[in-house]
């Protein structure tokens, strides 16, 4: 062979060789996945109502588009631990125990629509962000609620644990909103804390606004409304102090979003009729969210 095409496959070659040992985490020098290993099991934590990122369907399956996201890392879980027959357990869990169960042990990875906030991270480790909402309002159509400067003297639900929570207090606080703050434990208590009249407005993720209202007998009812009050990047959740585990993870949703697979995943949740009722979301990739899949990274918007 022509020695300068020997070079050049040599060189290749060794590229390959590069790129195939990046994607190589070393297994014992992470917790989670040493535990895993040994254990055979592997505990996700998902939402029970978060459509469509993470929720039950008709069967009691966890599905949804951060689901998606997750079964590639449990794949890639089961190729670097050596256990293609992992057990995975689903653990069901909420706004409010959500980190908890994460750094007690309980779960090793969170993937359900967790915002990474600053002040969490002392707590708990982020993954890449695969998506960005914006906090807004859903009302009856035909609500005198269009903004949140209407809220004032009114009632607001929204889910306990949560960055939209902690905003209305803000408002109350800093701008003397008047409004009345009811908690609810999910998204689907607060929707239906919303159907019976008891509240102005739930607050919450613009897209999680979208998805609840997916449950009504007919969503045409309600309306997301109001300027974003934040901007919210998801990320999946894990033990702090475990780079090798969070290389992994990130391996895998920024090799998505290079791939531009992720984009399909995207078009399957939101651009097409989903369970439970085959609604089609309708809701476009924002700017925000393209920008985080050219350029993936892990860092909290505020």
């Amino acid at each position: 062979m022509n020695p300068v095409k020997l070079t050049c496959l040599g060189l290749a070659m060794a590229g390959t060789l590069i790129a195939g040992a990046a994607h190589a985490v070393d297994v014992a020098s992470s917790p989670t996945l040493s535990k895993v290993k040994s254990s055979g099991t592997m505990a996700i934590g998902h939402r029970t109502s978060s459509i469509p990122f993470s929720y039950y369907d008709s069967n009691q399956k966890v599905i949804g588009f951060s689901q998606d996201l997750c079964d590639r890392v449990v794949n890639e879980v089961k190729k670097q631990t050596g256990v293609p027959s992992l057990q995975v357990r689903m653990v069901p869990v909420t706004s409010q125990n959500r980190m908890s169960l994460v750094q007690n042990g309980t779960v090793d990875l969170e993937c359900g629509v967790t915002t990474n906030l600053k002040s969490r991270q002392e707590q708990v480790a982020f993954s890449t962000t695969f998506f960005v909402a914006g906090t807004r309002l859903l009302v009856k159509k035909g609500s005198p609620v269009h903004d949140f400067s209407d809220l004032s003297g009114k009632a607001v639900v929204t889910n306990a644990g949560t960055t939209s929570e902690r905003i209305l207090r803000r408002l109350n606080d800093e701008k003397h909103a008047d409004i009345t703050i009811q908690s609810a434990k999910d998204y689907g208590e607060s929707f239906l804390i919303l159907q019976s009249g008891r509240v102005a407005a739930f607050m919450m993720d613009d897209v999680l606004l979208s998805g609840a209202r997916t449950l009504a007998p007919n969503p045409a009812e309600w309306v997301v409304v109001g300027t974003p009050q934040s901007f919210e990047a998801y990320g999946f959740m894990m033990r702090k102090d475990d780079p090798a585990f969070k290389q992994l993870v990130d391996g895998v949703l920024t090799g998505l979003m290079k791939s531009g697979e992720i984009n399909t995943l995207y078009d399957k949740w939101f651009l097409k009729p989903v369970p439970p009722k085959n609604i089609n979301f309708e809701f476009p990739m924002s700017e925000p969210v393209k920008k985080a899949y050219a350029n993936p990274n892990d860092q909290a918007f505020e």
